[in-house]
Protein backbone atom coordinates (compact mmCIF):
# COMPACT_ATOMS: atom_id res chain seq x y z
CA UNK A 1 0.00 0.00 0.00
CA UNK A 2 1.20 3.31 -0.69
CA UNK A 3 1.54 6.07 2.23
CA UNK A 4 1.02 9.58 1.91
CA UNK A 5 4.66 10.32 2.99
CA UNK A 6 5.42 8.64 -0.27
CA UNK A 7 3.54 10.76 -2.83
CA UNK A 8 5.01 13.69 -1.20
CA UNK A 9 7.41 15.72 -3.73
CA UNK A 10 10.24 14.39 -1.26
CA UNK A 11 8.42 10.65 -1.46
CA UNK A 12 8.43 10.94 -5.23
CA UNK A 13 11.85 12.01 -5.92
CA UNK A 14 13.23 9.49 -3.33
CA UNK A 15 11.49 6.42 -5.49
CA UNK A 16 12.94 8.45 -8.98
CA UNK A 17 16.21 8.51 -7.38
CA UNK A 18 15.72 4.43 -6.11
CA UNK A 19 14.70 3.37 -9.97
CA UNK A 20 17.06 5.14 -11.68
CA UNK A 21 19.78 4.52 -9.62
CA UNK A 22 21.25 7.60 -8.78
CA UNK A 23 22.98 8.15 -5.60
CA UNK A 24 21.90 9.43 -2.55
CA UNK A 25 24.96 12.35 -2.99
CA UNK A 26 23.96 12.93 -6.56
CA UNK A 27 21.70 16.60 -6.67
CA UNK A 28 18.70 16.05 -8.93
CA UNK A 29 17.23 19.10 -10.46
CA UNK A 30 13.68 18.83 -10.66
CA UNK A 31 11.83 20.83 -13.23
CA UNK A 32 8.23 21.37 -13.64
CA UNK A 33 6.62 21.72 -17.20
CA UNK A 34 3.79 23.96 -18.21
CA UNK A 35 0.53 22.72 -18.03
CA UNK A 36 -0.78 20.87 -20.69
CA UNK A 37 -4.73 20.44 -19.97
CA UNK A 38 -5.09 17.38 -18.41
CA UNK A 39 -4.94 15.61 -15.38
CA UNK A 40 -1.36 14.41 -15.88
CA UNK A 41 2.53 16.66 -14.81
CA UNK A 42 5.21 16.06 -16.49
CA UNK A 43 8.67 17.00 -14.77
CA UNK A 44 12.47 16.98 -16.07
CA UNK A 45 14.87 15.34 -13.56
CA UNK A 46 18.49 16.38 -14.79
CA UNK A 47 21.53 14.68 -12.74
CA UNK A 48 25.45 13.98 -13.03
CA UNK A 49 27.09 15.10 -15.80
CA UNK A 50 23.92 15.54 -18.34
CA UNK A 51 21.57 12.79 -17.50
CA UNK A 52 18.13 13.52 -17.56
CA UNK A 53 14.73 11.53 -17.55
CA UNK A 54 10.98 12.40 -17.85
CA UNK A 55 8.69 11.68 -14.58
CA UNK A 56 5.09 11.63 -15.28
CA UNK A 57 2.46 11.74 -12.74
CA UNK A 58 -1.20 11.60 -13.83
CA UNK A 59 -4.35 11.13 -11.76
CA UNK A 60 -6.56 8.03 -11.02
CA UNK A 61 -9.54 9.46 -12.20
CA UNK A 62 -9.26 8.61 -15.91
CA UNK A 63 -8.91 5.55 -17.24
CA UNK A 64 -6.89 6.02 -20.35
CA UNK A 65 -3.63 7.48 -17.65
CA UNK A 66 -3.02 3.92 -16.55
CA UNK A 67 -2.80 2.55 -20.21
CA UNK A 68 0.62 4.72 -21.11
CA UNK A 69 2.93 2.79 -20.41
CA UNK A 70 1.29 -0.75 -21.92
CA UNK A 71 0.41 1.18 -25.09
CA UNK A 72 3.42 2.71 -25.33
CA UNK A 73 5.42 -1.07 -24.42
CA UNK A 74 2.85 -2.01 -27.60
CA UNK A 75 3.98 1.01 -29.75
CA UNK A 76 7.76 0.12 -29.33
CA UNK A 77 7.23 -3.86 -30.32
CA UNK A 78 5.64 -2.72 -33.55
CA UNK A 79 7.96 -0.64 -34.61
CA UNK A 80 6.36 3.27 -33.99
CA UNK A 81 9.31 5.40 -32.27
CA UNK A 82 7.91 6.22 -28.93
CA UNK A 83 9.87 7.66 -25.46
CA UNK A 84 11.11 4.31 -23.99
CA UNK A 85 9.79 3.49 -20.58
CA UNK A 86 11.63 2.80 -17.92
CA UNK A 87 9.38 2.38 -15.29
CA UNK A 88 6.06 2.24 -13.86
CA UNK A 89 4.11 2.29 -10.87
CA UNK A 90 0.74 2.27 -11.50
CA UNK A 91 -0.35 2.50 -7.50
CA UNK A 92 1.65 5.79 -7.04
CA UNK A 93 0.37 7.02 -10.89
CA UNK A 94 4.53 7.85 -12.17
CA UNK A 95 5.97 7.11 -15.33
CA UNK A 96 9.30 7.56 -15.76
CA UNK A 97 10.57 7.79 -19.69
CA UNK A 98 13.32 8.39 -21.54
CA UNK A 99 13.71 12.25 -22.03
CA UNK A 100 13.60 13.42 -25.81
CA UNK A 101 14.60 16.97 -25.39
CA UNK A 102 12.19 20.26 -26.45
CA UNK A 103 12.00 20.06 -30.02
CA UNK A 104 8.58 19.03 -31.46
CA UNK A 105 7.02 19.97 -34.79
CA UNK A 106 4.99 22.79 -32.81
CA UNK A 107 8.85 24.73 -32.09
CA UNK A 108 9.81 24.04 -35.69
CA UNK A 109 6.34 26.11 -37.32
CA UNK A 110 7.88 28.83 -38.10
CA UNK A 111 10.71 27.24 -39.95
CA UNK A 112 10.45 26.67 -43.93
CA UNK A 113 8.91 24.10 -45.59
CA UNK A 114 12.20 22.54 -46.80
CA UNK A 115 12.70 21.88 -43.38
CA UNK A 116 8.96 20.58 -41.89
CA UNK A 117 7.79 18.92 -44.89
CA UNK A 118 10.31 16.41 -44.69
CA UNK A 119 9.19 16.18 -40.92
CA UNK A 120 5.68 15.90 -41.34
CA UNK A 121 6.04 12.89 -44.36
CA UNK A 122 8.09 11.14 -41.75
CA UNK A 123 5.58 11.58 -39.36
CA UNK A 124 3.11 10.29 -41.77
CA UNK A 125 4.85 7.43 -42.91
CA UNK A 126 5.50 6.23 -38.97
CA UNK A 127 1.70 6.88 -38.29
CA UNK A 128 0.63 4.56 -41.22
CA UNK A 129 2.12 1.84 -39.60
CA UNK A 130 -0.08 2.34 -37.08
CA UNK A 131 -3.10 2.14 -39.14
CA UNK A 132 -1.95 -0.64 -40.64
CA UNK A 133 -1.65 -2.79 -37.99
CA UNK A 134 -4.06 -5.82 -38.36
CA UNK A 135 -6.56 -5.82 -35.68
CA UNK A 136 -6.73 -9.49 -35.95
CA UNK A 137 -3.41 -9.94 -34.67
CA UNK A 138 -3.58 -7.06 -31.95
CA UNK A 139 -6.48 -9.24 -30.79
CA UNK A 140 -4.07 -12.05 -30.28
CA UNK A 141 -2.34 -10.13 -27.55
CA UNK A 142 -4.40 -7.08 -26.86
CA UNK A 143 -3.49 -3.80 -25.16
CA UNK A 144 -5.42 -2.14 -22.81
CA UNK A 145 -7.50 0.61 -24.64
CA UNK A 146 -10.35 3.06 -24.38
CA UNK A 147 -13.61 2.22 -25.83
CA UNK A 148 -13.16 3.27 -29.79
CA UNK A 149 -14.71 5.52 -32.19
CA UNK A 150 -19.00 4.88 -32.44
CA UNK A 151 -21.74 7.22 -32.73
CA UNK A 152 -22.35 7.60 -29.35
CA UNK A 153 -18.29 8.97 -29.14
CA UNK A 154 -18.84 11.16 -32.44
CA UNK A 155 -22.22 12.24 -30.65
CA UNK A 156 -20.29 13.33 -27.31
CA UNK A 157 -17.64 15.36 -29.23
CA UNK A 158 -20.61 17.73 -31.34
CA UNK A 159 -22.28 17.79 -27.79
CA UNK A 160 -18.59 18.84 -25.92
CA UNK A 161 -18.85 21.07 -29.25
CA UNK A 162 -22.24 22.93 -28.55
CA UNK A 163 -21.48 23.18 -24.56
CA UNK A 164 -18.38 24.58 -24.43
CA UNK A 165 -17.58 26.51 -27.68
CA UNK A 166 -20.46 27.24 -29.16
CA UNK A 167 -22.80 27.96 -25.99
CA UNK A 168 -20.31 28.87 -23.94
CA UNK A 169 -17.17 30.72 -25.19
CA UNK A 170 -19.56 32.29 -28.34
CA UNK A 171 -22.51 32.55 -26.86
CA UNK A 172 -24.74 31.50 -29.59
CA UNK A 173 -27.75 29.75 -28.91
CA UNK A 174 -29.47 28.17 -31.39
CA UNK A 175 -33.45 28.32 -32.42
CA UNK A 176 -34.81 24.87 -31.47
CA UNK A 177 -35.52 24.27 -34.95
CA UNK A 178 -32.01 24.99 -36.52
CA UNK A 179 -30.65 22.84 -33.77
CA UNK A 180 -32.63 19.85 -34.74
CA UNK A 181 -31.34 20.51 -38.17
CA UNK A 182 -27.99 20.65 -37.34
CA UNK A 183 -27.90 17.98 -35.31
CA UNK A 184 -29.44 15.38 -37.91
CA UNK A 185 -26.57 16.60 -40.12
CA UNK A 186 -24.08 15.97 -37.59
CA UNK A 187 -25.22 12.64 -37.02
CA UNK A 188 -25.39 11.39 -40.36
CA UNK A 189 -21.24 13.07 -40.55
CA UNK A 190 -21.00 10.42 -37.54
CA UNK A 191 -22.44 7.63 -39.00
CA UNK A 192 -20.45 8.12 -42.29
CA UNK A 193 -17.15 8.20 -40.22
CA UNK A 194 -18.37 4.97 -38.35
CA UNK A 195 -18.57 3.22 -42.16
CA UNK A 196 -14.42 4.22 -42.43
CA UNK A 197 -12.51 1.34 -42.32
CA UNK A 198 -11.64 0.29 -38.56
CA UNK A 199 -7.51 0.68 -37.60
CA UNK A 200 -5.43 1.89 -34.41
CA UNK A 201 -5.50 5.97 -34.02
CA UNK A 202 -3.30 8.03 -31.61
CA UNK A 203 -6.26 10.30 -31.56
CA UNK A 204 -4.54 13.70 -30.34
CA UNK A 205 -1.98 13.64 -33.19
CA UNK A 206 -1.16 17.07 -33.03
CA UNK A 207 2.35 19.20 -33.71
CA UNK A 208 2.82 19.33 -29.36
CA UNK A 209 2.63 15.41 -29.56
CA UNK A 210 5.45 14.82 -32.30
CA UNK A 211 8.70 15.23 -30.99
CA UNK A 212 11.81 15.44 -33.34
CA UNK A 213 14.85 13.12 -32.16
CA UNK A 214 17.76 13.10 -34.63
CA UNK A 215 15.95 14.16 -37.30
CA UNK A 216 12.76 11.46 -37.07
CA UNK A 217 9.89 11.80 -35.20
CA UNK A 218 9.04 10.34 -31.98
CA UNK A 219 4.92 10.39 -30.84
CA UNK A 220 3.85 10.97 -27.09
CA UNK A 221 1.14 11.37 -25.37
CA UNK A 222 -0.65 8.17 -27.17
CA UNK A 223 -2.71 7.10 -23.99
CA UNK A 224 -5.94 7.85 -25.82
CA UNK A 225 -5.23 5.26 -28.75
CA UNK A 226 -8.20 3.18 -30.30
CA UNK A 227 -9.92 1.90 -32.99
CA UNK A 228 -11.41 4.66 -34.92
CA UNK A 229 -10.96 5.97 -38.31
CA UNK A 230 -7.80 6.90 -39.82
CA UNK A 231 -8.44 10.21 -41.28
CA UNK A 232 -9.42 11.47 -37.63
CA UNK A 233 -5.24 11.19 -37.01
CA UNK A 234 -5.12 12.81 -40.51
CA UNK A 235 -7.08 15.84 -39.69
CA UNK A 236 -5.49 16.08 -36.36
CA UNK A 237 -2.12 16.70 -38.28
CA UNK A 238 -2.59 18.18 -40.52
CA UNK A 239 -5.62 20.90 -39.40
CA UNK A 240 -3.56 21.47 -36.14
CA UNK A 241 -4.87 24.88 -35.13
CA UNK A 242 -1.43 25.41 -33.27
CA UNK A 243 0.34 25.65 -36.70
CA UNK A 244 -0.56 26.82 -40.13
CA UNK A 245 -0.44 25.52 -43.61
CA UNK A 246 0.05 27.03 -46.84
CA UNK A 247 -2.71 25.31 -49.36
CA UNK A 248 -0.05 24.28 -51.25
CA UNK A 249 1.64 22.36 -48.22
CA UNK A 250 -1.24 21.07 -47.04
CA UNK A 251 -2.84 19.39 -50.50
CA UNK A 252 0.91 17.73 -50.85
CA UNK A 253 0.46 16.10 -47.72
CA UNK A 254 -2.86 14.93 -48.33
CA UNK A 255 -1.78 13.46 -51.27
CA UNK A 256 1.15 11.97 -49.94
CA UNK A 257 -1.13 9.98 -47.47
CA UNK A 258 -3.74 8.74 -50.44
CA UNK A 259 -2.36 4.93 -51.08
CA UNK A 260 -2.42 3.57 -54.41
CA UNK A 261 -6.55 2.83 -55.44
CA UNK A 262 -7.66 5.57 -53.48
CA UNK A 263 -10.34 7.56 -55.25
CA UNK A 264 -9.01 11.14 -54.76
CA UNK A 265 -12.57 12.71 -54.42
CA UNK A 266 -13.51 10.26 -52.19
CA UNK A 267 -10.42 10.19 -50.49
CA UNK A 268 -10.70 14.31 -50.17
CA UNK A 269 -14.47 13.76 -48.59
CA UNK A 270 -13.27 11.45 -45.61
CA UNK A 271 -10.53 13.77 -44.76
CA UNK A 272 -11.85 16.98 -44.89
CA UNK A 273 -14.95 15.47 -43.23
CA UNK A 274 -13.08 13.68 -40.51
CA UNK A 275 -11.35 16.84 -39.87
CA UNK A 276 -14.37 18.80 -39.07
CA UNK A 277 -15.13 16.23 -36.75
CA UNK A 278 -12.04 16.23 -35.10
CA UNK A 279 -12.26 20.33 -35.08
CA UNK A 280 -15.64 20.57 -33.04
CA UNK A 281 -14.10 18.38 -30.61
CA UNK A 282 -10.77 20.73 -30.34
CA UNK A 283 -12.81 23.89 -29.76
CA UNK A 284 -14.94 22.36 -27.58
CA UNK A 285 -12.15 21.52 -25.41
CA UNK A 286 -10.74 24.91 -25.95
CA UNK A 287 -13.70 26.61 -24.67
CA UNK A 288 -14.00 23.68 -21.59
CA UNK A 289 -10.13 24.66 -20.62
CA UNK A 290 -10.56 28.87 -20.87
CA UNK A 291 -13.94 28.53 -18.98
CA UNK A 292 -14.27 25.44 -16.81
CA UNK A 293 -9.86 25.55 -15.82
CA UNK A 294 -9.00 29.27 -16.26
CA UNK A 295 -6.55 28.53 -18.73
CA UNK A 296 -6.56 31.73 -20.89
CA UNK A 297 -3.85 30.52 -23.06
CA UNK A 298 -5.79 28.20 -24.85
CA UNK A 299 -7.98 31.42 -26.40
CA UNK A 300 -5.36 31.91 -28.75
CA UNK A 301 -5.74 29.07 -30.59
CA UNK A 302 -9.92 29.38 -31.05
CA UNK A 303 -8.84 32.01 -34.30
CA UNK A 304 -7.37 29.28 -36.26
CA UNK A 305 -9.46 26.56 -35.31
CA UNK A 306 -12.69 28.49 -35.81
CA UNK A 307 -10.89 29.06 -39.53
CA UNK A 308 -10.07 25.18 -40.21
CA UNK A 309 -13.38 24.42 -39.16
CA UNK A 310 -14.88 26.59 -41.45
CA UNK A 311 -12.43 25.22 -44.23
CA UNK A 312 -13.48 21.97 -43.23
CA UNK A 313 -16.85 22.22 -43.54
CA UNK A 314 -16.55 23.83 -46.85
CA UNK A 315 -14.36 21.32 -48.45
CA UNK A 316 -16.40 18.42 -47.04
CA UNK A 317 -19.33 19.83 -48.99
CA UNK A 318 -21.30 17.77 -46.58
CA UNK A 319 -21.80 20.51 -44.27
CA UNK A 320 -23.74 23.65 -44.73
CA UNK A 321 -25.13 24.43 -41.35
CA UNK A 322 -22.09 23.28 -39.77
CA UNK A 323 -20.18 26.03 -41.83
CA UNK A 324 -22.97 28.65 -40.95
CA UNK A 325 -22.48 28.43 -37.28
CA UNK A 326 -19.36 28.78 -37.87
CA UNK A 327 -19.45 32.65 -39.57
CA UNK A 328 -21.95 32.70 -36.15
CA UNK A 329 -19.86 31.99 -33.67
CA UNK A 330 -16.50 33.94 -35.53
CA UNK A 331 -18.84 37.24 -35.83
CA UNK A 332 -20.01 36.59 -31.81
CA UNK A 333 -16.64 36.64 -31.19
CA UNK A 334 -15.30 39.52 -32.53
CA UNK A 335 -18.37 41.46 -30.99
CA UNK A 336 -17.60 40.40 -27.71
CA UNK A 337 -13.67 41.16 -28.35
CA UNK A 338 -12.45 38.11 -26.57
CA UNK A 339 -10.81 36.60 -29.81
CA UNK A 340 -7.20 37.53 -30.46
CA UNK A 341 -5.93 37.46 -34.13
CA UNK A 342 -5.65 34.23 -35.89
CA UNK A 343 -4.59 33.25 -38.94
CA UNK A 344 -6.13 34.29 -41.96
CA UNK A 345 -9.86 33.74 -43.06
CA UNK A 346 -10.15 29.93 -44.82
CA UNK A 347 -7.41 28.77 -41.76
CA UNK A 348 -4.13 28.45 -44.42
CA UNK A 349 -1.44 30.85 -44.62
CA UNK A 350 -0.38 32.91 -47.48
Amino acid sequence: MVTEAEMTEAGIKARAREVLDIPAATEVEWIPFAGRGSDRAYFRLRWGSGDSAILVRYGQDRKENGYHAAIGWFLEEIGIPVPRILHHDPARGLILQEDLGDEDLYTLRNEPWEVRGPLYRKTLEVVAVLHSWPEEEFLRDPVPLMEGFSPDLYRWERDYFREHFVLGLCGVALPPAEEDALERELAALALRLTRHRRCLVHRDLQSQNVMIREGGPVLIDYQGMRFGSRFYDLGSLLCDPYVSFTRPERQELIDFCRGPGEGPEEFRKAFWEASAQRLMQALGAYGFLARERGLGRYLAHVPPGLANLRLAADRARSLPLLERLCGRCAAALGEKGEAPEGVPPGGEGS
